[in-house]
This record gives structure tokens, C-alpha cells and sequence, in this order.
């Protein structure tokens, strides 16, 4: 049995391909793309993330003071200083 040039499948496949078109349009158009917003706060936010991430690690020009007053002998921090700093860093991990 032959089904090439029956007109009755012809038919039928038009109606296949009509119907599938027609899927393929409705498809289409109920897909929405993704949207993202971002806040005024958020953008500030990333500008300044971006602004840290290129400082340097070290500041250079307070380690070179810091380096040129020990090495001159200049460099003194009494125990009440570094007691005041402990206490401090010791207050701040609290209140986190």
C-alpha cells in the first residue's frame, strides 16, 4: 500500500502541521522572560563592594610610618593603650 500522494493523508498532514504551528505560536507568547530589579540601595551597595575590592590589602604609607618610628626608636604604646584596645575588640564581639 502506497501512501505517498493519497489525498487523505496530504489532508491529514496539513492539519498536523497547521495545529503544530499553531502550538508553537501559542507557546511563544505565554513564555514571559525574566525580569530583575535592583534597588537604588542595592546599586550603591555594588559601587561600593567594587570600590573595596580594588584597595590595596596593606596601606602601604601607614606600614612605612609605622616601620620608620620602631626602627628610630620612636614608636611607643603604653599597656594602658593596648588594655583600651583589648577591652574594645573584646565589647564589639559581644554586642555581634
Amino acid at each position: 500500500m502506497k501512501i505517498h500522494n493519497n489525498p487523505n493523508i496530504n489532508k491529514v498532514m496539513k492539519l498536523y502541521n497547521k495545529a503544530c504551528q499553531e502550538t508553537e505560536k501559542i507557546m511563544e507568547t505565554q513564555q514571559k522572560k525574566d525580569k530583575l530589579d535592583i534597588s537604588d540601595k542595592a546599586k550603591e551597595f555594588q559601587v561600593a563592594m567594587k570600590a573595596f575590592k580594588n584597595l590595596p590589602e596593606t596601606r602601604q604609607e601607614k606600614v612605612k610610618v609605622l616601620k620608620e618610628s620602631i626602627q628610630n626608636n620612636s614608636y611607643n604604646v603604653s599597656g594602658k593603650e593596648i588594655a583600651d584596645k583589648m577591652m574594645e575588640g573584646i565589647m564589639l564581639d559581644k554586642k555581634i
